[in-house]
């Protein structure tokens, strides 16, 4: 199983990055899938999910109307969005899968850093 997570990079305050989260070795179109963040000295927080189809959405309340989470199950890849960026965006974002069958299975990459600096 492997979450590779890309496109983090330093961008001024107001600018634009999307992320993309590539998944492999296992049925990603059956798993949620969402995005957290951890900045330095805080705890990891959700920052938005998708479920499986992709018609549910949901985003924590500080990213709301600038992030946007989505999903091509084809290409086995979810992205986040990110517009309007602000300092206290800055972050290493995690992409993390999830399945609720029998048992819990629960993925993570390894994380990319966004940085959001003038």
């Amino acid at each position: 199983v492997q979450l590779v997570e890309s496109g983090g990079a330093l961008v001024q305050p107001g600018g634009s990055l999307r992320l993309s989260c590539a998944a492999s070795g296992f049925t990603f179109s059956s798993y949620a899938m969402s995005w957290y963040r951890q900045a330095p000295e805080k705890e990891r927080e959700l920052v938005a999910g998708i479920s499986s189809s992709g018609v549910s959405r949901n985003y924590a309340d500080s990213v709301k109307g600038r992030f946007t989470i989505s999903r091509d199950n084809a290409k086995r890849t979810v992205y986040l969005q990110m517009n309007s960026l602000k300092p206290e965006d800055t972050a290493v974002y995690y992409c993390r899968a999830q399945f609720r069958g029998i048992i819990l299975y629960d993925y993570w990459g390894q994380g990319t850093q966004v940085t959001v600096s003038s």
